[in-house]
C-alpha cells in the first residue's frame, strides 16, 4: 500500500475504508478522482503500483477549444464527464505529461490512448500517426494507426463500425502502396471491456522517480491530410509486467 497517495477530490473515499487492507481493496477495485477532477488514480492489484488516467481536459490538444476543429461532448457512465471529439484538422497533436514523482518507483509502465472512432471519420489510416513516450532524456516512438484493430481475426466481437473500417483498410492496402508492407510494425488499438478502444503508445521505466516529467504524445503533422472521427477520453499510465 503506497504511503504517498496524492490528494483526492472531496468525498472520493467517503466513508473512509477502516483499514489499510480495505483501502487497498477500494483503490484497486475502481479509480478515484484527484483533487483537480481532471486525473484519476487506482492501484495495480498485483504490484500495488499507482496508475493514472489523464482526462482529455488534462491533455494539450492543438486547437481543442476551436469549435471548427474540435468539440467537447458529454459522457455518461464514464470516468470523466467530457471527451474531445475531432471534427476536422490537418494537424493532429495530442500531448500529456505527468511528474515522475507521482508514479511508483522502480516500476515499468506503459501509456495508452483511450478513445473511440465516430461512425463519420476520414483521414486516419494514412499518413500513420506517431506515438511517443519520453522520460529523463530517453525517448521511444512507434508508428500507430487509430483505424486498425488488433483482434482483427475475431471479427464477430468487433464493434460494428470497426468491421467496416477493416474492410476499407484491406481494400485500401490492395489498391495503393502508400500503406507500409505487412512486415512493417504498426501499433494497432485493442478493444476494452468498458467499450472504449486503447492504443499502446509506449513503455518506460520509472526508476528513482527523479527523472522529471513523463511526456506522452500522438501526432500526425507532416502529411497535411484532413482528419476526422476520434473521440478522445484520455491517456492511461498503467503498470506493466
Amino acid at each position: 500500500m503506497p504511503i504517498d497517495l496524492p490528494p483526492l477530490a472531496q468525498g472520493e473515499l467517503d466513508p473512509a475504508p477502516p483499514s489499510k487492507k480495505a483501502m487497498f481493496t477500494r483503490l484497486s477495485d475502481s479509480p478515484v478522482l484527484l483533487a483537480d477532477g481532471l486525473v484519476s488514480m487506482w492501484l495495480d492489484r498485483e504490484s500495488g503500483a499507482k496508475c493514472f488516467m489523464l482526462s482529455a481536459r488534462a491533455l494539450y490538444i492543438v486547437w481543442v477549444d476551436t469549435p471548427q476543429y474540435w468539440r467537447w461532448i458529454s459522457l455518461t457512465n464514464s470516468r470523466f464527464a467530457e471527451a474531445a471529439k475531432l471534427r476536422d484538422v490537418c494537424w493532429l497533436e495530442i500531448r500529456g505529461k505527468m511528474n515522475s514523482q507521482m508514479l511508483s518507483q522502480n516500476t515499468k509502465y506503459a501509456a495508452y490512448m483511450v478513445f473511440k472512432i465516430d461512425d463519420e471519420h476520414y483521414g486516419l489510416d494514412f499518413p500513420l500517426q506517431e506515438a511517443a513516450v519520453s522520460i529523463g532524456g530517453n525517448r521511444s516512438s512507434r508508428q500507430a494507426c487509430l483505424l486498425g484493430y488488433d483482434n482483427a481475426d475475431d471479427e464477430e466481437e468487433m464493434p460494428e463500425n470497426y468491421r467496416s473500417i477493416m474492410l476499407r483498410i484491406r481494400r485500401f492496402r490492395r489498391s495503393t502502396r502508400r500503406v507500409p508492407p505487412p512486415e512493417a510494425h504498426v501499433q494497432l488499438p485493442q478493444k476494452r471491456a468498458d467499450g472504449w478502444m486503447e492504443l499502446e503508445m509506449g513503455e518506460f521505466c520509472n526508476e528513482g522517480g527523479d527523472d522529471g516529467e513523463v511526456s506522452i504524445s500522438l501526432t500526425e503533422t507532416r502529411g497535411g491530410n484532413w482528419k476526422k472521427g476520434p473521440i478522445v477520453h484520455g491517456i492511461e499510465i498503467r503498470a506493466k509486467k
